[in-house]
């Protein structure tokens, strides 16, 4: 039999894209209350997905530019509208990168989810959103278009509300489910603006022909840009993120962490060559605005996913402020190396969880060190990569983006990433304190225990391993007949290691290669020390609640919520009342039953009263002269035609 079919990307890109599809089909309809079904069903399918992934990686050659791989799938026409009319998919150097973290991060916290959901009665609806989730950020990897994208980009936002919402008894889970759902929708508007405005200017919306083209237009640029906005909870619409922990933890791993909100980064970078000086200049002092306050509000949380999903908010800032400061192959590379340590982190929240038995509180844990090794082990590591300590994956991206705006001398950009990396240190600091050090605050800490192993082994790959050395990729050591390069396939790391090299040797060339190592060890020993010192002797309660409660609770605070809040009730919902007093008065009242139904009416009375009043001899009067009228007509007609 031959087996060459395999290796060709025409059979492979489709499959990748369709396998989780089916997957979901399948769980949805036949595994719903089915314990293990669904669970294995799309542990396989993911697997199987990654699997075919590598293989594809592996079997394309390395290039910069240009696309790797293309396939199609049968499409419609619609009149005049051709962009649809196969789904063209594409692999270029960016999609293969992203390609790569997708499917190794999302196959282990599958795994994961397998430990974590064992007691969950809803398991087959669990699982079967996630593979839908596949399907639909499969899709945006591979789209060819921006329409293409924005299909697949809506289903990713279904997915999220429906994972989201996995606890729906629960009222706050319902409520994060609509905020995430409705937040999207607002940055979705101006994106599907952009896509009409750039098929009206350019007539198409393929990324290469675009790309051939030359096109750049700040419209079009700022309208694409409100989909990253909302899809990456940056401002102004940020306020869904830090709710969407409503969701399972392995729901946030992938989607609020690794994967979703790293989408709109990621379509950013695959359309930068759109984006004009405005578009980059907005993106940079949003993004690193962001970074900086987000790091801070970290501090004010005591729920530990909370103050990860402030985390992931900071970090997306890093890698828009790394668009913006015109260096999208190492926002890019932040995205990847990201995805590992922050899936570790939630991960870790998601083994702490459910061995305190679904306490979420800081304050009420402490003492984990001893009790969960690896998960502390993992958890250190990772937190030492967030860090950006030397030589941890995250040093080689984020480092990168504080040098990049020194070397390019925009100080204010500089400032508010050295605040977010300040940010970093303390909160991951304290936060491993509260929950690792002194002594159990809570009757879940105090019988907690290790997690079982489908919790441990995506701990130590992602965290121990990646979150460790996924940034070695950029020395470029490479194995297997320079397939692999450390820990990355070759053809994955060829969107940003170029790019790497020429900023490093500009901060080497600049003088700040020195200052900017100091500075990032001195960040994260102090940033340690110092949190550390301050939360270890924690009580039951948060130490900087405890003693600052006005500074606590000014970095607590929900500034854009509040907002938010004010203009929906006083300002909405005034312009609501006033719109309905409109349509109640002129529309529904004077238009619709005065005008349309009343003046009607009171003719249909009048003739009942007047014309058919029940008596047989006018009836017979009115059928006698209705006769005479019709007599003389037709007599009248036939005089015409002779004469």
């Amino acid at each position: 039999m031959n087996l060459d079919f395999i290796f060709d990307p025409g059979f492979l890109m489709p499959a990748i894209l369709l396998l989780p599809l089916a997957a979901a089909v399948f769980s949805a309809f036949f595994l719903r209350r089915s314990k293990h079904g669904a669970a294995i069903v799309s542990v396989t399918a993911c697997g199987l997905v990654l699997a075919m992934s590598l293989l594809l990686l592996l079997s394309v050659a390395p290039a910069e530019n240009g696309i790797l791989a293309e396939a199609s799938l049968p499409g419609f026409v619609v009149g005049s509208f051709k962009e649809l009319s196969s789904f063209g998919l594409m692999l270029d150097a960016n999609g293969a990168t992203m390609l790569f973290v997708v499917t190794f991060v999302a196959f282990w916290i599958h795994v994961f989810s397998v430990g974590y959901m064992d007691d969950d009665p809803a398991r087959g609806r669990f699982f079967a959103g996630l593979s839908i989730f596949m399907f639909s950020i499969l899709g945006i990897i591979l789209a060819k278009n921006l329409f293409m994208t924005f299909i697949f980009w809506e289903l990713v936002g279904f997915s999220s509300y429906m994972l989201i919402a996995h606890y729906f008894e629960t009222p706050y889970s319902a409520m994060a489910s609509k905020k995430a759902f409705i937040a999207n929708r607002v940055g979705d508007f101006g994106f599907l603006m952009g896509i009409l405005l750039c098929y009206h200017l350019y007539g198409t919306t393929d990324f290469a022909a675009l790309q051939a083209a030359g096109t750049r237009d700040t419209a079009v640029g700022l309208l694409l840009m409100c989909g990253f906005l909302g899809k990456s909870a940056q401002f102004p619409l940020h306020v869904w993120l830090t709710d969407a922990m409503a969701g399972p933890t392995p729901v946030s791993a992938l989607i609020h962490a690794a994967t979703m909100v790293a989408a709109g980064v990621f379509f950013m970078v695959r359309i930068s060559f759109m984006l004009t000086g405005p578009v980059f200049t907005t993106m940079l002092w949003l993004c690193a605005g962001m970074a900086a306050l987000a790091g801070i509000a970290a501090l004010g949380q005591t729920d530990i996913k909370k103050s990860l999903a402030y985390s992931t908010l900071s970090h997306l800032g890093f890698m828009g402020a790394a668009i913006g400061l015109q260096l999208p192959e190492i926002a890019l590379l932040h995205m990847a190396m990201h995805a590992f340590f922050k899936a570790t982190l939630f991960l870790c929240a998601g083994s702490i969880i459910h061995a305190c038995h679904h306490e979420q509180d800081m304050t009420k844990m402490g003492g984990l060190l001893k009790k969960m090794p690896l998960t502390a082990a993992a958890f250190v590591i990772a937190g030492f990569s967030i860090a950006a300590f030397p030589w941890f994956a995250g040093w080689y991206s984020k480092d990168m983006i504080i040098s990049g705006a020194l070397v390019q001398g925009n100080w204010g950009a500089f400032a508010a990433l050295v605040v977010a990396a300040v940010g970093t240190a303390l909160y991951i600091g304290r936060m491993f304190a509260m929950v690792f050090l002194g002594k159990a605050h809570g009757h879940g800490a105090e019988h907690a225990k290790e997690s079982s192993a489908w919790m441990t082994l995506p701990l130590v790959v992602l965290g121990v391993v990646y979150s460790l050395a996924a940034g070695w990729a950029v020395y470029g050591w490479d194995w297997a007949a320079g397939k692999m390069s450390a820990l990355f396939p070759k053809v994955a790391t060829v969107s940003f290691a170029g790019a790497y090299e020429k900023l490093e040797h500009a901060v080497g060339a600049s003088g700040f290669h020195w200052p900017m190592f100091a500075l990032s060890v001195g960040i994260v020993v102090v940033g340690f020390a110092l949190a550390i010192v301050f939360y270890r002797t924690a009580t039951g309660e948060d130490k900087l609640r405890e003693k600052a409660p006005v500074l606590y609770a000014a970095v607590e605070y929900r500034y854009c919520d509040a907002l938010y809040d004010w203009y929906i009730q006083k300002v909405q919902q005034r312009i609501a009342i006033a719109l309905n007093f409109i349509n109640d008065t002129f529309v529904t009242l004077i238009g619709v039953r005065v005008i349309f139904a009343g003046i009607p009416a009171i003719l249909g009375g009048a003739i009942r009263r007047f014309v058919y009043t029940g008596d047989n001899s006018q009836v017979v009067v009115r059928i006698a002269l209705g006769s005479v009228i019709l007599a003389a007509l037709a007599i009248s007609g036939a005089l015409t035609c002779l004469l």
